[in-house]
């Protein structure tokens, strides 16, 4: 259970796969204008990839180690992941056309969304338990989305701001996104895994 705890609290807050790996920053730097919009991807990628590292962790386990096809790792999680992003797509259209229509291009951009992959590959090449890949699964979505609303909240208050004409734009965004990034080192000393 200890183990377990480490996990959650390490993946949300001190090895951020954004703020600390820097995995899927394109999807973080690119939906992270409006509340709503953050809210919806980071939804989408909690179910995303956490769903991915389960079936990949049980076709890693399963069905690539016992046949000597662990050299199909790849190919096979790039397939679940993008039968993953369609499920969720079909989905949203569904469910919530505006949703649908506010994330637009990026929604298809899970699919190549590194994040998800490195989180798939990690849960493998760490030997972590079911339970645990799981976990870290959902960890490292949820560090994800706390990142992305993190940003959102703070650019939708930074459009009201006045800002230098240099600063506006992308400057602020990645000024914003380091000064975010060391925000989330202060809880590096904390706890390891």
């Amino acid at each position: 259970m200890e183990r377990v705890l480490s996990i959650i609290f390490i993946y949300i807050l001190v090895e951020n796969f954004v703020l600390h790996r820097f995995f899927g920053i394109c999807p973080f730097l690119g939906v992270s204008r409006k509340m709503e919009t953050a809210v919806g991807m980071s939804m989408a990628v909690v179910f995303v990839m956490t769903m991915a590292t389960l079936v990949t962790w049980l076709l890693y386990s399963f069905v690539l180690i016992p046949y000597n096809l662990e050299y199909l790792q790849i190919v096979t999680f790039i397939l679940v992941i993008a039968s993953l992003v369609q499920l969720v797509e079909i989905t949203l259209r569904k469910i919530s056309p505006t949703l649908y229509q506010g994330l637009g291009i990026f929604l298809p951009l899970i699919t190549t969304n590194c994040a998800i992959m490195a989180v798939a590959l990690l849960a493998v090449r760490e030997e972590f338990t079911l339970v645990e890949a799981v976990v870290f699964g959902v960890a490292a979505s949820l560090g994800f989305s706390l990142a992305l609303i993190l940003m959102a909240g703070i650019r939708e208050r930074l459009e009201m701001a006045k800002l230098p004409e240099a600063l506006e734009g992308s400057a602020i965004t990645l000024i914003t996104a380091g000064i975010l990034s060391l925000a989330f080192l202060g809880f590096s000393g904390m706890l390891s895994l």
